[in-house]
């Protein structure tokens, strides 16, 4: 079995931007554009958000990206 950062997870429909972290795995930011329901979640640390506007989840993924190296996805 090999450790590697997921960086392509299947993109859900409500897919609004996708940022990567340290190590290169996906952190997704889902919800509706212009209301209060976005949140993301990172496939390498599998921490997630609350619901928020897209601009505070934007600027919060991307603080957490920067600073994020965790990888645990598990490829046979």
């Amino acid at each position: 079995m090999k450790l590697s950062p997921n960086t392509t997870p299947p993109e859900p429909e409500n897919l609004l931007i996708r940022f990567h972290n340290q190590t290169g795995a996906a952190v997704d930011v889902t919800g509706t554009q212009g209301s209060y329901s976005c949140q993301w979640q990172c496939h390498g640390c599998g921490e997630q958000s609350g619901e928020h506007g897209l601009s505070f989840a934007r600027d919060e993924v991307n603080a957490h990206a920067a600073a994020c190296r965790a990888s645990y996805h598990r490829l046979d």
